[in-house]
């Protein structure tokens, strides 16, 4: 049993080899990684096209002596503060694994570098089958799912916790940034289930180990992280309803205020006005006419105060 570094330093593709198993992992994959691969298993081209792709929908496709899976996994991009797919494409036959990617997902780069490194970790994960090998992987990469989404419901807890203390136009705009990350982790996980519903339910005669227990496990741990997302989805579209009636009551309170302050005022300007045309008006001669009007005008606007507050209006 050997372990084998990179093979090639024009190549980004590392080997490592353990009993008949074979895991070549391709981290940032170029054109000329992809004609390797051609030349040494003869892949289909267009699944090696997928490869090198930005972003290819996730599936899986069925060949006479291998498999070729695509599957996305979440990254958070914190200065954007949503969380983007990172895709990860596998090529498993009988005695074989190929794993391509951005290496972005640093769970998977460790995995790789921890068989590279340990004959334990090489012993645990690649003694018994390639089938077993990608259940491995794809157990770590589903775990690295769940801190993502701890911090997604950290962040809407926290949001909700703000919602009555801080500024609406603040909360608004917290609410929208969560709501769009659940929306962009829920596109990211909803087309994995079936995926690995199909490695659980069907047999796969290059698959020589039955592994439908391991792969239902994920399953299930994905379904678990899907219903949380609608779960919490859920939770922000409440948030968002509340935080519109809030922003509409303080509206409401506002205006109303600056209503009552105007038609209290209004008194006052009407009276103003009256004194300011040139005709006569009692009072006019008295050396005690401003301090009439002002009481006039005090008497009547306080009248209305009190008028508004018998009504209940304030």
């Amino acid at each position: 049993m050997s372990a084998v570094g990179k093979k090639d330093k024009k190549l980004n593709i590392e080997t490592i080899k353990w009993g008949k198993i074979i895991w070549l992992n391709v981290e940032k994959p170029t054109h000329a990684d992809m004609d390797y691969l051609a030349k040494n298993y003869l892949f289909n081209l267009f699944d090696l096209e997928d490869c090198l792709s930005r972003i290819e929908r996730p599936k899986i496709d069925e060949y006479k002596n291998y498999l070729f899976l695509v599957l996305h996994f979440p990254v958070f991009n914190e200065k954007a503060r949503v969380t983007t797919p990172c895709q990860v494409s596998a090529f498993i036959g009988e005695d074989y694994l190929v794993t391509v990617h951005s290496g972005d997902l640093k769970t998977l780069s460790k995995l790789f570098d921890d068989c590279q490194q340990n004959e334990r970790a090489r012993e645990e994960h690649m003694a018994r089958s390639s089938g077993y090998l990608l259940y491995r992987i794809l157990d770590r990469l589903v775990d690295y799912c769940f801190p993502v989404l701890n911090k997604v419901i950290a962040n809407v807890e926290a949001a909700e916790d703000r919602l009555f203390s801080e500024p609406a136009r603040d909360t608004v705009q917290e609410i929208s940034i969560l709501r769009r990350d659940i929306m962009a982790y829920r596109r990211i996980i909803r087309p994995q289930p079936a995926i690995l519903k199909s490695l659980e339910v069907r047999e796969y005669p290059f698959l020589r180990e039955d592994l439908d227990v391991y792969f239902g496990d994920i399953g299930d741990h994905v379904s678990k992280i899907s219903e949380t997302l609608d779960e919490y989805k859920e939770v922000v579209e409440g948030l968002n309803a509340t935080s519109d009636s809030l922003f509409s009551h303080r509206t409401n309170e506002v205006m109303k205020m600056l209503t009552i302050l105007g038609t209290i005022i209004l008194p006052m300007l009407v009276i103003s006005g009256l004194y300011g045309m040139n005709v006569s008006l009692p009072f006019e001669g008295s050396t005690f006419a401003f301090l009439f009007i002002i009481l006039i005008t005090l008497g009547v606007s306080g009248g209305m105060l009190a008028y508004f507050r018998y009504k209940r209006w304030i």
